[in-house]
C-alpha cells in the first residue's frame, strides 16, 4: 500500500471529515480513502459515457433545443443493372 500526506488542509474541511468518519464508524483515514475511491470510480464511469460528459457541459448553459427536420419518404434505390 502507498502512503500519501496531504498538507495545508483547511481546518473546516478536516472537521467535516472527522464528523463524517465518526458518523460512519470509520477512522478519518478510512473515510478519506472511501471518499477518494468513490469519487475516482465515479469519474471513471463518466469518462466512458460520452452522453454524460457532453450533458455535464451543456446543462449549465441552459441545454440545447435542436429542431429536427421532417422526415421525407424513402427514395427508390438506384438500379444497378448494366
Amino acid at each position: 500500500m502507498s502512503v500519501i500526506t496531504i498538507r495545508n488542509v483547511d481546518p473546516e474541511l478536516k472537521r467535516r471529515l472527522r464528523i463524517r468518519a465518526a458518523a460512519s464508524g470509520h477512522s478519518m483515514e478510512e473515510e478519506a480513502r472511501n471518499i477518494l475511491r468513490a469519487e475516482l470510480s465515479a469519474q471513471d464511469d463518466d469518462s466512458t459515457d460520452l452522453y454524460r460528459r457532453i450533458r455535464r457541459h451543456i446543462d449549465p448553459l441552459g441545454g440545447a433545443d435542436l429542431s429536427l427536420p421532417e422526415r421525407e419518404p424513402m427514395r427508390e434505390p438506384p438500379a444497378l443493372s448494366g
